[in-house]
C-alpha cells in the first residue's frame, strides 16, 4: 500500500486540508483533487473509483469528503482500514464538520495524517496514541523556557540592587546636605557673633542701615535642611516602580487584545493640538449644521425625530466684518427658524437676508479658534412621518435550537448619500466573537462593551439596502436592542444654502467658504 496523499475536500474539489506523502509536485496533486468530483457517479454505494494511473478511496462527512489517493496497487483492505482510522480521528480535532470548522483546525488535522501515515505507509497507532503523540512536550522547549526564567530572574536581583544602591545614595546625599546647611549656618551665627551686630546699636545694623540683622533673623527661623522624617525615610525603589509599570503594560495590553482602543502618554500641547479643529483659511467661513436625534420603534414607526440645525460664521479680518449673508432656505413648512437676537428679523423674512439691526455695526471678529463661531440662525424640525427617516434599520432575531440567528437589514432614503456608517448592536456578554454568517460591509466585535459594530464607509444608490446575519447561543430576544446607529451626509433637511456675501462699504465681496454637515447625535432602534 502506497498512500499518495490524504485530503478532505468539497464537493467542489476545493481542498481544505491536504498532506502530501510522496514526492509528487503541488500541480500534479491539485490536478487530481479537481478531478475527484467529475469522477464520482449518483447512486452508486462504492467507497472508492480508480483511474488508469490511481485510486480514490473517499467516505463523505456531511457535506464534505475525506479522501485518499494510492497507487492502483495498494491493498484495498488496508485502504479501507486507514480511511476509518482518518475518519475518527477527524471528529476528534475539529467540533464542527463543516468548511468553516475544519479550516481552523486544519494544522491539528495534518499533524494527526503524519502519525498515521508515513512516507505512504500506514503506522500500527491508534486514535487514543495519535493524541498522545501530538500532545508530547519538546524537553528542548522546556529547557529553553527554564534558561529564559532563568535570565529574567537574574534580572530581576540586578534591578533590586540597583534600586537599593540608588535609594542609598539618595539618602547620603541628604544627610550631607543637612550637615553642610547647618555647617553654613553656623559660621554665619559665629562670623554675626564676632561683628557684635544687634538691632538696636549702630552702624551697619541700624536701622537706617542695610538691616543685615533681620535678615539672620529671618534665614536662621527657616528650617534648615529637610525634616528628619523626610532626610531619613527612603524613596520608593526603583524595583517597585518597574513592577508597577509592568503591571500597567499588561493591563493595558489585554485592553487592546479586547478590542479597546488606548492612547498613548503624550505631552499635553499634542494632545491639545490635535483636538482641535482645522483653522479656516479663507476670510469668512460659514458652517451649516443639522443633528438628529432620533428614536425608532423595533416594530416599524417613528417613536421621536427631532432636528436642530445652525448657521455660523467666522470672519478673520475686520475690514471684512461690515457684511450681510444672502441665504436660500428648502421652502419646508415643517422647519421652523429662529434667527439671533441681533439680526433684522424683518430683513431675513422679507428677503432671507442676515444682517446686523444697525447696518453701520461690523460683526464680531477673531473667531479664527473658536470651532461654533458667531452663531446667526437656528432651525428645528419634528415630526412622526417614517418617509423623511433617513435610515431604517429592520432586526429579526429568531431560536433555533441551540442558536440565535440574528437578521438585521438597512434601508436609506434616496434624499441622502450617508457617510461613515456604524450600526452597533449589543449582544450578550460573551468572549467569543458571533458567527457572521453573511454581512454587506465590515464587521468588528467589541468584547469588552459586547458590542457588534457594523460598519458602511457609504451608502449610496448602489447599496440602498444591505444586510447582515449571524449566530449567538440562545439568549433572550430583548438584548439586541436598543440599537444605535450614526452617520454623516452633506445633505440637510432644511436645504440651507448660502448664496453670497453682501459688502455693505462697496467694493468687492470678500471670499467665503462653506460646510455643510448633517450628523447624528442620538438615533437608536428601541
Amino acid at each position: 500500500m502506497v498512500v499518495l496523499a490524504a485530503s478532505i475536500i468539497t464537493k467542489s474539489g476545493k481542498a481544505l486540508v491536504s498532506r502530501q506523502f510522496v514526492d509528487m509536485s503541488r500541480i500534479r496533486i491539485e490536478g487530481l483533487l479537481a478531478a475527484f468530483p467529475k469522477l464520482i457517479g449518483t447512486g452508486k454505494q462504492h467507497t472508492y473509483v480508480e483511474t488508469e494511473n490511481v485510486r480514490y478511496v473517499y467516505q463523505p462527512i456531511e457535506a464534505l469528503y475525506l479522501l485518499l489517493v494510492t497507487n492502483k496497487q495498494s491493498n484495498i483492505l488496508e485502504d479501507l482500514e486507514t480511511l476509518r482510522l482518518l475518519s475518527k480521528i477527524v471528529p476528534e480535532y475539529s467540533l464542527s464538520l463543516d468548511e468553516e470548522g475544519i479550516c481552523k483546525t486544519a494544522f491539528e488535522l495534518i499533524f494527526a495524517f503524519d502519525e498515521v501515515i508515513s512516507l505512504g505507509h500506514k503506522e500500527s497507532v491508534t486514535v487514543t496514541q495519535i493524541q498522545q503523540y501530538c500532545e508530547m512536550e519538546s524537553h528542548e522547549e522546556k529547557l529553553h523556557k527554564l534558561v529564559m526564567q532563568t535570565k529574567i530572574n537574574e534580572t530581576k536581583d540586578i534591578m533590586k540592587r540597583k534600586a537599593s544602591e540608588i535609594d542609598k545614595s539618595k539618602l547620603d546625599r541628604n544627610r550631607s546636605d543637612k550637615g553642610g546647611l547647618m555647617s553654613l549656618n553656623g559660621r554665619i551665627e559665629s562670623t554675626f557673633s564676632d561683628l557684635n551686630i544687634s538691632g538696636g546699636g549702630s552702624g551697619f545694623g541700624s536701622s537706617s542701615g542695610f538691616g543685615l540683622s533681620n535678615d539672620v533673623e529671618t534665614f536662621n527661623s527657616k528650617p534648615k535642611g529637610r525634616s528628619p522624617a523626610s532626610a531619613t525615610a527612603p524613596p520608593k525603589g526603583l524595583g517597585m516602580k518597574l513592577g508597577k509599570t509592568q503591571r500597567t503594560n499588561q493591563f493595558l495590553e489585554s485592553l487592546k487584545a479586547e478590542g479597546e482602543v488606548i492612547l498613548e502618554d503624550v505631552k499635553p500641547g499634542v494632545v491639545q493640538s490635535r483636538s482641535l479643529a482645522t483653522p479656516p483659511t479663507d476670510p469668512i467661513t460659514l458652517t451649516i449644521e443639522e443633528k438628529l436625534n432620533v428614536t425608532l420603534k423595533r416594530d416599524g414607526g417613528v417613536g421621536n425625530f427631532d432636528v436642530q440645525g445652525t448657521l455660523s460664521m467666522q470672519i478673520l479680518n475686520q475690514d471684512d466684518a461690515l457684511i450681510q449673508v444672502q441665504i436660500e432656505t428648502g421652502g419646508d413648512p415643517a422647519v421652523l427658524f429662529k434667527t439671533h437676537p441681533n439680526i433684522n428679523k424683518e430683513l431675513f423674512s422679507n428677503e432671507n437676508i442676515l444682517g446686523l439691526k444697525d447696518p453701520k455695526r461690523p460683526f464680531p471678529t477673531g473667531q479664527a479658534g473658536d470651532a461654533a463661531g458667531i452663531g446667526l440662525l437656528k432651525w428645528r424640525m419634528q415630526t412622526t412621518e417614517e418617509s423623511v427617516v433617513p435610515l431604517t434599520i429592520n432586526c429579526w432575531p429568531s431560536i433555533s435550537g441551540t442558536e440565535t440567528y440574528v437578521s438585521i437589514e438597512y434601508e436609506s432614503s434616496s434624499m441622502f448619500d450617508l457617510q461613515n456608517v456604524v450600526i452597533s448592536v449589543p449582544l450578550p456578554a460573551v468572549r467569543e466573537a458571533p458567527s457572521v454568517r453573511q454581512v454587506d460591509g465590515e464587521w468588528r466585535y467589541d468584547p469588552r462593551n459586547s458590542v457588534l459594530e457594523w460598519s458602511i464607509l457609504l451608502i449610496n444608490n448602489s447599496n440602498r439596502s444591505g444586510s447582515m446575519e449571524f449566530v449567538v447561543p440562545p439568549v433572550d430576544l430583548s438584548i439586541f436592542f436598543p440599537i444605535t446607529v450614526s452617520f454623516t451626509a452633506a445633505t440637510t433637511f432644511s436645504g440651507m444654502k448660502v448664496v453670497s456675501i453682501l459688502p455693505l462699504k462697496g467694493g468687492l465681496p470678500p471670499k467665503f467658504s462653506h460646510r455643510t454637515q448633517l450628523l447624528t447625535e442620538n438615533y437608536q432602534v428601541m
